[in-house]
């Protein structure tokens, strides 16, 4: 190649990055989805992206108890929704489709979005049908989402199961630690429906804010015996906690641990606080925890509006590990 082809070739590939520059051009991935209590791994890039996520509003009936089957509402199938990770910067382009065999429209309302209806304003998604709306992230900090159709009201949407979490890290990342869980409280208000054995939503109950069960990510045991956490001693684990209500706030605390760490009400820019044994999260909003194992066993995660326990608000952190009587042992 001779130097001016050379010359003009440089120019060309100089020009394209300008003219990126000027029209705020970004490069596209699509977000990396995850169900409870997994979390999408952290973001690795230093530079803003556009992030396209994908979400479709189905209804199905499913387990919420031993022997309670409940028709749920829910993004992607599962109760809570997928976590999805982003970054400060970035511009999501949001997906949402409604299935084709659903009863409902459908919508999303993002708390990270600065815009009408979090977003909820221009996506409500009839039955087979499709919107995407694009939203730029300038606030870091854990957000929940969740539906807000109108049809037939807002909390029916909510508290059969359409919500979920939205991580937005900071532009320089979070503190690194060694697991990450993602744990959603919410409250279910049941009664028989036409269908024999399957429970649905009493608005009754839930204008009376009397719930059958406050449960851990959507069903009952979701987080103990064989499902319990996995982590080691000496590890430091992070949980990102949302509480969906719809009305109640929940004292989250882990049985046996201190949290070293408490991001308050989600907050990613300095409203930490530090030795906390339980925290408040209200309806709607979210918090992150970050403690370390200090020794092997089994760490109760609960809601201590200690009742509540009864009605499904517990999980289990199994720690393994070796033992250190130097902070812990049995004497006698």
């Amino acid at each position: 190649m001779t130097g001016f082809k050379k010359g003009l070739l440089r120019s060309g590939v100089m020009m394209v990055s300008i003219l990126a520059s000027v029209a705020g051009l970004q490069a596209a991935e699509k977000a990396t989805l995850t169900t409870a209590p997994n979390v999408p791994p952290a973001i690795g890039r230093t530079a803003p992206a556009t992030v396209v996520v994908n979400f479709e509003a189905k209804e199905y009936v499913g387990e919420l108890a031993d022997g309670v089957k409940y028709k749920f509402w829910s993004y992607n199938g599962t109760v809570p929704g997928p976590m999805v990770r982003v970054r400060q910067g970035d511009t999501v382009e949001f997906h949402l489709a409604n299935a084709k065999d659903s009863q409902f429209p459908h919508n999303i309302d993002i708390h990270a979005v600065n815009g009408p209806g979090g977003g909820g304003a221009v996506n409500l998604a009839g039955p087979g049908e499709e919107r995407v709306f694009r939203f730029k992230v300038l606030n870091p900090g854990l957000y929940i989402y969740h539906c807000a159709s109108p049809v037939p009201n807002i909390p029916a949407h909510i508290a059969n199961g359409m919500y979920g979490l939205l991580l937005v890290e900071p532009e320089k990342g979070l503190p690194k630690v060694d697991r990450e869980f993602y744990v959603m409280e919410s409250e279910f208000f049941t009664q028989p429906s036409k269908e024999k054995g399957v429970w649905e939503l009493s608005m009754d109950k839930g204008l009376a804010e009397h719930p059958d069960h406050v449960l851990f990510n959507g069903r009952e045991g979701a987080m103990m015996g064989d499902d319990a956490l996995k982590a080691k001693a000496g590890e430091k684990v992070r949980i990102y906690f949302g509480n969906i209500g719809p009305n109640g706030t929940s004292s989250f605390h882990v049985i046996g641990e201190i949290f070293d760490t408490v991001y308050m009400e989600g907050a990613l820019s300095g409203a930490e606080n530090h030795n906390v044994q339980t925290t408040l999260v209200p309806s709607a909003g979210a918090t992150i925890v970050d403690f370390k194992i200090d020794v092997p066993g089994a760490y109760i995660m609960v809601d201590h509006s200690i009742f509540r326990v009864a009605k499904g608000a517990i999980g289990i952190i199994a720690a393994e590990g070796k033992e250190n009587p130097a902070i812990f042992e049995s004497v006698k």
